[in-house]
């Protein structure tokens, strides 16, 4: 295989890989070889002038040195690689051996149009035609593939991180969905290992965890003991804050899933949109998304089955208009997406212009093909770069019907204005790393403070390291790298905030203090499961109740206490009771207004009552607090 496959994948996200290709063919041609005959020491070459000279056409020149250079050590490191083993890695046993690499993906659009490939390759190689243009496509759909696997697995490993962290919390309700989850998580880890993606089992166990987190918030969300009929605002806003993530993520599913139907179709694109100002607004529900999935689920069959009904008629027009091997490899790979249940809307546009172009071209129907395929395309690597669609949308129809009426057109401008814009995405991915290497940074300041927003943080910086790791990004992941980015400086400046309070805390009470008070709490709200072991309390034997509340509450084996000013007002004089308060201290100088905390003194719960004291209790067990005492907690009244 060419040595030019390396830079082109690389450089593919600033100038479109069609102009580098003839970058490098002008070059080997002006050097008296061929691209195929391209060594080493001569690509370097080509790469410092020729390719240089272009990219600063489209990114400023420090970037364009940048990314070359980036090439120039990929390529060093790359040289004795399989990939580059001799005049025999480019043959069709080598492209049937990368293509079974991705057998599990067989309703990728991509792989799709590889089978077709395949299909029709080793046909024209008997009938002693070139087959070098087909195997050079199929090498070029294995690398969209390869980075839309290597896309897939950081989103897999994001998503795996954050089912573990959530399996942590939940793993104490000890049901059957539990297990089911761990059984998940463990699936998905070992595909991760293996460099494999499982979307169905990550979404079934994003649906458990979602199903767990809200059973843990239920529990306290009920009316305790029968007391009292309020129900506590901020539990019943955390289950809502569930609820609406879910949704979220469900909603975007369904985006990704059903785009090639919204793009079909302007009246499910209108619903779609009506749905994300509900989503933005915190006002969709799960049952208007089910709704709308298997109302989709309809849509396409029937959307689907018309396609092919008008693919048949195509089939049969260009079979008559005989349309060479290129024509074939549309039509097998069409009919392969059909018969998986995919739309094939841009594949029934390229059939419906290639007979346009047949019918019209008569001598100089080969040259039309190509120019309409190329500008097919152009068409779609215009979708993948932010701003490229809108500009060039008009300027391509009116390219296209000039080429299917028979007239020949130069398509170097559009192509130019797309390289422009890709361009400004390679310069605006470039700011990207910048802030993603900033949290990464200021990440590791802060990463010794406990607590959930630290911890989410740490999660989120794994992810983006992975990111900036990536090449080329799809325009999908663009949108979740920017996302992460966003989500993780949130994060970043309330663990600098609390970072700040926490010094603030071990000037004021002392590094014990602080100590205890960073493995006990839960300095981020996370999904309110509570805060871990309180390992700081001295050994004290249990008091006896004390106060008003106290007596009300001496049945379920309850004491408590009322806290003003920083002092007991009401309750024993318990040294292990004392010691919470020096603590609830430190945690009200953080901004926390409820702690609940577990340990061999038994378990503990204490909420602020908005004007600087708490209500503190403690029982043997967890069950008489969430029981009997939270009412009093909550409102002060039994």
């Amino acid at each position: 295989m060419s040595l030019t496959r390396l830079p082109v994948k690389m450089l593919g996200d600033m100038v479109s890989p069609r102009a580098l290709e003839r970058i490098f063919q002008d070059a080997a041609i002006a050097r008296g070889t061929t691209v195929e005959a391209l060594d080493v020491p001569t690509l370097e070459d080509i790469l410092k002038k020729e390719v240089f000279k272009r990219l600063q056409l489209s990114v400023p020149a420090p970037l364009a040195k940048k990314r070359v250079s980036e090439v120039l050590a990929e390529l060093m490191k790359s040289t004795q690689e399989r990939m580059f083993a001799g005049p025999d890695a480019a043959s069709i046993a080598t492209l049937e051996e990368s293509a079974r690499r991705f057998a599990l993906y067989f309703d990728w659009p991509e792989a799709q149009r590889l089978r077709g490939i395949l299909g029709v390759v080793r046909d024209e190689e008997k009938a002693g035609r070139d087959v070098r243009p087909l195997t050079q496509e199929g090498f070029s759909l294995i690398g969209l593939m390869e980075r839309r696997l290597e896309e897939g697995l950081v989103a897999q490993a994001q998503d795996l991180a954050e089912l573990r962290a959530t399996f942590t919390r939940v793993e104490g309700l000890g049901n059957r969905d539990v297990r089911r989850l761990e059984t998940l998580i463990t699936q998905i880890d070992e595909a991760q290992g293996q460099g494999t993606l499982l979307p169905a089992e990550v979404e079934r166990a994003r649906d458990l965890t979602f199903k767990l987190r809200k059973l843990l918030e239920s529990s306290v969300v009920q009316p305790l003991g029968g007391l009292s009929p309020d129900l506590d605002p901020e539990v019943q806003a955390r289950v809502q804050a569930l609820e609406q993530e879910h949704t979220g993520k469900v909603f975007s599913g369904l985006e990704r899933e059903f785009a090639p139907l919204l793009r079909a179709r302007e009246d499910l694109e209108a619903q779609r949109q009506a749905f994300a100002r509900q989503q933005q607004a915190g006002k969709l529900s799960s049952e208007a998304l089910d709704a709308w999935r298997a109302d989709l689920t309809a849509r396409r069959a029937e959307v689907v089955e018309g396609q092919r009904q008008e693919y048949l008629r195509l089939e049969e027009q260009l079979n008559a208009l005989q349309g060479g091997a290129d024509v074939r490899v549309l039509l097998d790979s069409a009919r392969m997406a059909l018969d998986s249940g995919a739309l094939i809307s841009d594949e029934l546009d390229e059939l419906r212009r290639t007979v346009g172009v047949l019918q019209a071209g008569q001598g100089a129907a080969g040259e039309l093909l190509s120019l309409n395929r190329d500008l097919m395309a152009l068409e779609r690597d215009a979708r993948n770069v932010p701003g490229a669609s809108e500009e060039l949308a008009p300027l391509l129809a009116h390219a296209l019907a000039a080429v299917g009426r028979g007239e020949r057109i130069d398509p170097a401008p559009l192509w130019e204005i797309l390289e422009r814009h890709m361009g400004a995405a390679a310069q605006q991915r470039e700011n990207f790393d910048v802030r993603a290497e900033h949290v990464i940074r200021e990440y590791d300041a802060v990463r010794g403070l406990a607590g959930e927003t630290t911890q989410r943080l740490g999660r989120l910086a794994d992810t983006l390291r992975a990111q900036r790791r990536l090449g080329a990004m799809s325009a999908e992941a663009r949108e979740r790298y920017v996302q992460t980015i966003v989500d993780a400086e949130a994060l970043l400046a309330e663990a600098q905030a609390e970072h700040r309070a926490a010094q603030e805390v071990t000037s004021t009470f002392g590094q014990d203090a602080l100590s205890g008070l960073l493995d006990v709490f839960d300095l981020g709200g996370g999904d309110g499961s509570g805060g871990g072991l309180f390992g700081a309390l001295d050994d004290a034997p249990a008091a006896a109740p004390a106060g008003p509340q106290a007596d009300a509450l001496a049945d379920d084996s309850l004491e408590s206490w009322v806290v003003e000013g920083g002092q007991v007002v009401d309750g024993s004089d318990d040294p292990t009771a004392r010691r919470v308060v020096d603590l609830l201290a430190a945690a009200q100088a953080l901004g926390l207004t409820r702690v609940d905390l577990g340990g061999p003194q038994g378990e503990w719960a204490a909420h602020s009552d908005g004007q600087g004291g708490w209500r503190v209790a403690r029982a043997a067990t967890r069950d008489p607090l969430d029981r009997v005492a939270r009412p009093w907690l909550e409102t002060g009244e039994v």
